[in-house]
């Protein structure tokens, strides 16, 4: 069916007639993408036109006008109908009636209606002050009635938008900024705004605002391709949600791929990613040229004055490197340049820009990129050092690897980009794309680069420990691979891409092993010793640990996780240096601890201490991050069954989480008799203040007498947590890992994090008649990590087969 057997269908049969014909147009499979929503805009265009007809019979100098979206022809199932209706100022009560005949039908209907009714000199005073009205006017269309009238708009507000473009581009800008900054970038986010956010539809149609005001022009080339991919998506989400949604939510992402014919939700978001990036960059490119435009045409007037009234000025071209020169506040080719013959030429002027702080010239990318030679194999020496000094160049970076990827020069020097490119990262803890992560890694190195005797090492390494997840599989594994091929074709030596991919390989064995295990342990130090094998390539291992959580998210990095990274370091390296770690003796009581004990044997009941942990020094601090180390909680409580859970329970109920926790029986003075246990624990509050430690001893108290419903009041916590509709957690994992201690037996659990956690595992570690000597606890975003050192009743680790049966029975009570 065509366009026009559609709307011959909707003709002579009002709002139904419409509704059936706009029905077929929706559903039918063969027809997706510009052709719909052309068609849609024609059927709709059609049914107007009649109502108006109807409405309008002998009434002069009327029109209706499709503004916005609808007058660009991109109609989308559920957009808005953005409608003018336009007239000279001559009968008001007709022209009241009318509007009535089109607007009532049109809302009896269900659809949207952004509707006004104006004469030429109100719209165009409208527009004036407001850049949202001026902005719909610039897409003004005639629909029906008096065509004089609509063309007279249309000339006069475009010649408005042109003579104020100087003061109104500006405003646009600073409101397109605001807007960035509360939606986000469209590029890196999971559930995107596709219109509001930076990079976005809005974006686009501000482009075209910006070309029709003559002052500049963004840059073509894949703009109307990825303007058009993100209409697809909208299309696809208001099909398959039924809803006039801009917000492409988890829940809704594999629908709207299988509705588009795509793989799977990841391929929509990496073409989605791909399509704001385009725009961005495109908008990136705009607002410079209209800010040189605007500054010259402020500059030009007094030059000539100052020039007599003679010649044109010559901008003047500062030289930065060989071939790369700075002319206007952008970097730019020299006169002398020929990419064609010099293949480091992009890398070199890339490493200026950036060390200049300055954008690299649109006019110069396309041209490097148009002429683009392949380096040798390995490449130069020169290439090298051109790429480190890019990656040490800190923030301004990133818009110039920016530039650089927009034409292709990326994937050019370093192909295995490609597989990362635009990949999300379904972890709620990322706010960046693998290949952003990389950047921003890089720029976090940076800063580092003055603790390191390597920072080419460390910048390479930053730039590459995440390039693997473009592949299946342990992404540290296959990254290894990876890097020994890419770090030999830059040239670096045997012994650097040695080192380069042992980086690689073990990015995350430091904070993972430094929240996770028993840093007392001398297996855990040796471990790290082993897979580390020197001390310069510990060096870089702990920088490249901290810049790679600063630039993973806000959740990723603390002063306490940093804290624990430099412990694990200190006792590494100096197993490096030649120190055997000694096995860990049992530590004499403090006095503190004595008198706890004391006290707990002679009340029979718990009793606690609340004190502050210290801050780390200020070079282990992440920065800019305020969080404290929390606080040591002390509890001395005579041995019995249940302490673990209950103490994990009441923490829960009043909100406090668990960083580390050690468990041990406690010898006791001559002349006391009795068995402790002494628990030292370090929490900190999720929200507001800690709760008071007699509210805590209380709440034990009764909840190692069995009166206190822990799991009951957890449950009730638990229930009313929002859960987002259509997110579902992987399964929790438990597993043993038999050789991280000598000492006893550790046991991983990975699972969705929730009130009361630790508490349930505690309780079934209980059941199971295994003793927990220590606990450490990681969180990262909703995904919990927490390894329990645990012993038999005798303080033996658990024989193989014993361990591996309280690892299935804990797995399958959480997953229960």
């Amino acid at each position: 069916m065509t366009s026009t057997d559609v709307s011959k269908d909707a003709e002579g049969s009002g709002p139904s007639g419409y509704a059936a014909a706009r029905l077929r147009l929706l559903t039918e499979e063969a027809r997706s993408g510009p052709p719909r929503r052309a068609a849609l805009a024609e059927l709709t265009d059609e049914w107007l036109t009649g109502l108006f007809a109807a409405g309008a019979e002998g009434l002069r100098g009327v029109s209706l006008v499709a503004v916005g979206g609808y007058g660009r022809g991109e109609l989308s199932p559920r957009s808005d109908l953005d409608l003018l209706l336009l007239h000279d100022g001559g009968d008001s009560k007709a022209v009241a009636a009318l509007a009535d005949r089109i607007w009532y039908p049109v809302w009896d209907l269900g659809l949207a209606l952004d509707h006004s009714v104006r004469t030429p000199a109100e719209a165009r005073r409208t527009a004036g002050e407001d850049l949202k009205v001026q902005l719909g006017l610039l897409d003004a269309r005639h629909i029906a009635g008096d065509l004089g009238l609509t063309a007279g708009l249309r000339t006069s507000v475009l010649a408005d938008w042109r003579n104020q473009a100087p003061k109104r581009l500006p405003e646009l800008q600073e409101l397109s900024a605001e807007r960035a900054e509360r939606q986000g970038e469209l590029q890196y986010l999971l559930e995107p705004d596709l219109k509001e956010a930076r990079g976005g539809l809005r974006d686009a149609t501000i482009l075209r605002a910006v070309a029709a005001s003559w002052l500049a022009d963004a840059p073509r080339e894949g703009l109307d391709g990825a303007r058009r991919r993100l209409l697809d998506v909208r299309d696809a989400l208001h099909l398959t949600t039924g809803r006039a949604t801009d917000r492409l939510s988890l829940q809704e992402q594999d629908q709207v791929a299988a509705e588009l014919g795509l793989l799977d939700a990841d391929t929509l978001l990496r073409q989605v990613y791909e399509s704001a990036r385009v725009i961005s960059y495109a908008s990136d490119v705009t607002w410079r040229e209209v800010g040189r435009v605007l500054r010259a045409r402020a500059v030009r007037p007094r030059l000539r004055a100052m020039l007599g009234g003679g010649a044109k000025p010559v901008a003047e071209r500062s030289p930065l490197a060989e071939g790369v020169v700075e002319q206007d506040g952008e970097v730019v080719l020299a006169r002398a340049a020929r990419p064609e013959r010099d293949p480091v030429l992009p890398l070199r002027a890339a490493a200026a820009a950036a060390q200049a702080g300055l954008p690299l010239s649109l006019h110069a990318v396309r041209r490097m990129a148009a002429n683009v030679r392949p380096l040798p194999t390995p490449w130069p020496a020169e290439a090298r050092e051109q790429l480190v000094t890019l990656l040490g160049s800190g923030r301004p970076t990133v818009e110039v690897w920016e530039a650089l990827e927009a034409e292709g020069l990326i994937t050019h020097f370093l192909p295995d980009w490609e597989r990362v490119r635009c990949r999300p990262q379904r972890n709620a803890v990322h706010i960046w794309t693998v290949d952003r992560h990389l950047i921003e890694t890089a720029v976090r190195a940076s800063e580092f680069t003055r603790r390191v005797h390597r920072p080419d090492l460390l910048l390479v390494a930053a730039l590459l420990h995440d390039i693997g997840k473009g592949w299946p599989g342990d992404h540290s594994v296959a990254g290894e691979i990876i890097v020994k091929d890419v770090a030999a074709r830059i040239g670096f030596d045997r012994d650097d891409v040695t080192v380069l991919s042992t980086l690689v390989r073990h990015h995350l064995l430091l904070v993972e092993t430094a929240t996770r295990r028993d840093l007392e342990d001398p297996a855990t130090v040796r471990s790290v010793a082993e897979a580390v094998g020197s001390q310069g390539t510990l060096e870089l291992l702990h920088a490249l640990t901290e810049a790679d959580a600063l630039a993973t998210g806000p959740a990723a990095w603390s002063s306490w996780r940093g804290s624990l990274v430099a412990d694990l370091v200190k006792r590494v390296g100096a197993v490096l240096a030649g120190d055997d770690p000694a096995e860990p003796e049992a530590a004499a009581p403090t006095a503190e601890q004595e008198r706890l004990a004391i006290e707990a044997i002679a009340t029979g009941s718990p009793v606690l201490a609340l004190r502050a942990q210290t801050e780390p020094p200020a070079e282990e601090q992440a920065p800019g991050d305020p969080e404290p180390l929390g606080v040591e909680l002390l509890i001395a409580v005579p041995d019995q069954p249940g302490v673990l859970p209950a103490v994990a329970g009441v923490l829960a109920m009043h909100r406090l989480t668990v960083r580390t926790a050690e468990l041990s029986a406690l010898d006791l003075p001559d002349g006391v008799e009795g068995a402790v246990l002494l628990l030292n624990w370090r929490v900190a509050a999720e929200y507001g203040s800690l709760p008071q430690a007699a509210r805590l001893r209380a709440d034990l108290v009764r909840a190692l007498d069995g009166s206190l419903d822990i799991a009951g009041r957890l449950a009730e916590r638990d229930a009313a947590y929002p859960r987002r509709r259509g997110v579902v957690a992987p399964p929790p994992r438990v597993t043993v890992h038999p050789a991280a201690s000598r000492l006893a037996t550790v046991i991983e659990v990975r699972a969705q994090d929730a009130p009361g956690l630790l508490f349930r595992i505690g309780r079934a570690l209980e059941d199971a008649s295994v003793r927990v000597r220590s606990a450490h606890v990681s969180t990262l975003g909703a995904n919990a990590v927490d390894a329990f050192y645990v012993t038999g009743p005798e303080g033996a680790p658990l024989p193989g087969e014993e361990a591996a049966a309280v690892a299935r029975k804990l797995e399958e009570t959480l997953r229960g």
